[in-house]
């Protein structure tokens, strides 16, 4: 038995201007989720806004209010960011990655929102006729929001067929043209779970080096790969990344998920040395500088999409970043809940006839963390999101995400332990419902 009535989403679809369900951003699922749970009083299944659930770390708390009560927030902080945090990140990705980015290419974001959408114009204006974007797919559908305001083209593919050895025939088969100027995938995958592999990672990196693409490594879910045991600092295992293969690079680490600290806004795009570096005359013609990538992608781009970070924020990722180096911070097991929390939610929906669409990471079962993938029967992925609503379980289509498998983006963020019982009762419902 449906929860809510076709009438009642309807009304919600029509108040907030939502033509289709299908084809809705996650603001707009959102809108209508939170309508549905005030107008009737029902709690709602929320799994559709990547929003972390956790507190916030509060050492980085406590490091901003002591920013803020040295009077950090009468001056503007420099664009390029501030000392601690630059130096911090530095150390932070050597710690954690294994790998050296001096200082100096460290660069704090208002959110990786910030730094990708700064990236993409630094990357399509470096080389004329390099001016697309190619991603591996399935991933953030923000992302391609970003270039559509930017009037950037972009092609796509979903990796599922392709994973291992079979990537490189595809990638080649995408960058032969000579016109893709980044590459962009997250590991682990939003909305997947998937993580690239090191066969994979130096395919990607062998490739880029040789067409001269710039590969935007988007790390928002920094070590919640709980397969591996990572997250010791200066120990190995370090997690996978294209930085080992390849100096065309750009790692966006975001405070938002590893540290629970989305509502500062404040992330870190750090440029391997060689890019930041590197010398583009059609950045100096544009731009009228020296045209070295990094200063023109922190002074001449950055700085006009939001005039630097925070301050206060620079200072409490900085302190976050530098504790965990030192070991007083265990992020890995602060967030390790995601992962309990998607493995009991996944047990609920495949108990009640569900499946886990990307279910592999080429020979390994996929892990458990912040999101994953479902599919039911036949459905297509349009009918999933609207079935479910029905239910009072709001997701997201696959479909917005590149995918061509049909199905919905599931994430465990805002799942809480009185909402089970609730979550089996519905997909009980649901089964029976769709026999």
């Amino acid at each position: 038995m449906k929860i809510f009535s076709e009438e009642i989403v309807k009304e919600a679809c029509e108040l907030h201007g939502v033509t289709d369900l299908a084809t809705a951003t996650i603001g707009e699922i959102l809108l209508v989720a939170q309508y549905l749970e005030g107008k009737t009083g029902i709690p709602f299944i929320r799994m559709d806004q990547g929003s972390p659930g956790l507190p916030p770390n509060r050492y980085g708390v406590e490091a901003e209010k002591a920013a803020l009560d040295r009077g950090v927030g009468s001056q503007y902080p420099a664009a390029a960011g501030v000392r601690e945090l630059k130096e911090a990140a530095s150390e932070f990705v050597k710690a954690f990655v294994n790998v050296d980015i001096s200082a100096r290419s460290c660069i704090p974001t208002t959110g990786s929102v910030a730094g990708s959408f700064g990236s993409f114009i630094a990357c399509t204006q470096r080389i004329p006729g390099k001016d697309k974007v190619l991603f591996i797919d399935p991933g953030f559908p923000i992302q391609k929001s970003q270039l559509r305001i930017l009037g950037v083209q972009w092609r796509e593919f979903d990796i599922y067929p392709y994973r291992g050895e079979s990537l490189r025939a595809k990638l080649e088969e995408e960058l032969s043209a000579g016109d893709i100027a980044a590459i962009v995938y997250s590991s682990p995958n939003n909305p997947a779970w998937i993580c690239l592999d090191e066969v994979e990672l130096r395919i990607i990196g062998e490739l880029a080096t040789r067409y001269d693409a710039v590969v935007m490594e988007d790390m928002a879910y920094f070590c919640m790969d709980y397969r591996t045991d990572f997250g010791k600092p200066y120990r190995a295992p370090y997690i996978p990344t294209v930085a080992r293969y390849t100096d065309n690079y750009i790692l966006l680490l975001s405070s938002s998920k590893i540290f629970s600290y989305a509502g500062q806004r404040i992330a870190m795009v750090c440029v391997s040395d060689t890019l930041f570096e590197k010398h583009y005359p059609a950045l100096a013609e544009r731009y009228d500088d020296a045209g070295i990538f990094g200063t023109t992608f922190i002074a001449e781009i950055l700085y006009m999409i939001t005039s630097g970070c925070t301050a206060s924020s620079q200072y409490a990722y900085a302190e976050m970043m530098r504790l965990s180096c030192e070991g007083k911070i265990n992020f890995t097991e602060d967030v390790r809940v995601y992962a309990d929390r998607a493995a009991k939610m996944k047990d609920i929906f495949c108990r009640n006839g569900f499946r886990i669409v990307y279910d592999y990471d080429v020979n390994a079962p996929v892990g458990d963390g912040f999101f994953f993938s479902l599919g039911y029967g036949s459905m297509s992925s349009a009918e999933l999101v609207r079935e479910l609503m029905y239910y009072g379980v709001s997701s997201i289509s696959l479909a917005t995400t590149g995918s061509l498998r049909n199905g919905v983006r599931a994430c465990t963020s805002r799942m809480r332990d009185e909402l089970y019982p609730v979550l089996e009762e519905r997909m009980k419902s649901f089964r029976e419902d769709h026999k």
